[in-house]
């Protein structure tokens, strides 16, 4: 599946007007770029996503990290997933929760965590892609190695952090199970310089109905 990835009200009615966009990802800075309060946010962004929407939690301690995962599934309803950062609080709290909210174990930078938040009942592990490149040489080896690890379980790789159309389709040959994108690579990922230039072909020399 390919998810928005924004907070932003006008990028969600946008993209979910393009009909192939199946929910929407968020993390506490694309909320901060909100005019709305995190609260307002996901509710619109709720009523306007086909699927899931992914909320980030932003609590340090495992107790209050459950407790406002609780308050986000009450806010958003079935459409949530949480994100829950890659750490041993973090797998402790997707453990906790996963049996009853559908957990996204983020920021993972190795196959070891893609291993434990399988273990911890993650519906999803995410690779932040273009990130990993910058810190440890390789985004796209990342994913495989978690492709390999994660392969014939129940959790499935969603790609992040891709800069580019070329990145994204690079991240799914390399493992990955859904991608999220801003609306800009959304559009970009739509577009090829030669197709534009046989659609023009076509209408120039072409007949239809």
């Amino acid at each position: 599946m390919i998810y928005l990835d924004s907070a932003i009200i006008s990028d969600a009615k946008i993209a979910i007007k393009y009909g192939w966009v199946k929910g929407i990802t968020t993390n506490p800075t694309l909320l901060a770029k909100s005019d709305l309060s995190p609260e307002e946010s996901l509710q619109k962004l709720a009523n306007l996503s086909p699927g899931e929407l992914y909320y980030q939690l932003t609590a340090t301690k495992a107790e209050t990290m459950i407790a406002e995962g609780k308050k986000a599934y009450q806010l958003i309803g079935e459409k949530t997933v949480l994100k829950i950062p890659a750490t041993t609080i973090g797998f402790h709290v997707t453990a906790t929760l996963s049996p009853h909210i559908p957990c996204a174990v983020t920021a993972i930078y190795s196959s070891a965590q893609a291993a434990i938040a399988k273990e911890a009942g993650a519906k999803y592990a995410i690779a932040y892609v273009n990130r990993a490149t910058r810190l440890l040489g390789d985004g796209l080896a990342l994913v495989k190695e978690m492709a390999k690890v994660l392969e014939g379980s129940d959790t499935e790789i969603l790609a992040a952090s891709l800069k580019s159309p070329q990145e994204a389709a690079e991240a799914l040959q390399a493992g990955a199970h859904h991608l999220t994108v801003p609306l800009d690579i959304l559009t970009a990922m739509t577009t090829h310089e030669l197709s534009e230039k046989t659609v023009i072909e076509f209408n120039e020399k072409g007949q239809g109905i």
